[in-house]
């Protein structure tokens, strides 16, 4: 699928919050790739992932909206590293000249195994420099569905994600005030673990042991 507040003055690096999960196995590290669905029924493999998503505003660019939507099914896997993150800058604006910086990340990643070996990193940074009364947000939101055999979304799935994922570009691109735009993605992201948990139970030889895991970071200001 494709890709696509704060008064206060930020001047260090930007920090970097992550949910880690599992082990990262030795023989795992290399480049990000995805591996197609059409893999979903091959031998056991590695599996890689990586979404990143930036926006920066300042003076010559008042506005800057960025946001992903991925869905990446592995099947059946030894091992898998996912990473998936956002970061918004706005910088040396003013609150007579404000700036608005967003960015949004949503993976989906579907494993299969019983004894995958898996790393999950969701990091999300919201900065504003030198930026006095500018809306700086930054949302990444990864779903990982784990199963012990192979879960290929079916079309009434893959629809109702487009569907999100439609919203999602609307609402980045709507001039909602930062902390309203934060709860809209939290909404979405709450319809898209639904229809990933209906997707699990609807499957051929679901399993109850099957599991949809949310991993939230959102950092912004203004703060609530």
């Amino acid at each position: 699928m494709s890709s696509h507040r704060k008064p206060r003055t930020t001047q260090g690096p930007l920090t970097r919050r992550a949910v880690r999960i599992g082990l990262f196995a030795a023989g795992v590290a290399g480049a990000a790739t995805a591996v197609p669905a059409q893999a979903a029924t091959a031998m056991p493999h590695a599996a890689f992932a990586s979404d990143h998503v930036f926006s920066h505003a300042d003076r010559g660019h008042h506005t800057q909206i960025r946001d992903s939507f991925t869905v990446r099914q592995f099947g059946k896997v030894n091992a898998a590293a996912v990473r998936n993150q956002a970061n918004a800058v706005s910088a040396g604006c003013s609150a007579d000249d404000h700036c608005r910086s967003v960015a949004l990340s949503f993976q989906i990643v579907t494993i299969a195994g019983e004894h995958t070996r898996l790393n999950a990193v969701n990091l999300s940074d919201a900065a504003n420099k030198e930026c006095t009364g500018c809306q700086t947000l930054a949302g990444a939101y990864q779903f990982v569905v784990s199963t012990p055999n192979p879960l290929l979304l079916d079309g009434t799935a893959r629809g109702k994600l487009a569907d999100i994922h439609h919203r999602l570009d609307a609402l980045s691109r709507s001039t909602l005030p930062a902390d309203e735009l934060r709860t809209k993605a939290d909404g979405l992201a709450a319809e898209v673990t639904a229809v990933l948990h209906d997707a699990v139970a609807n499957a051929p030889k679901g399993d109850p042991h099957s599991d949809v895991t949310l991993h939230r970071h959102l950092d912004g200001w203004p703060r609530r």
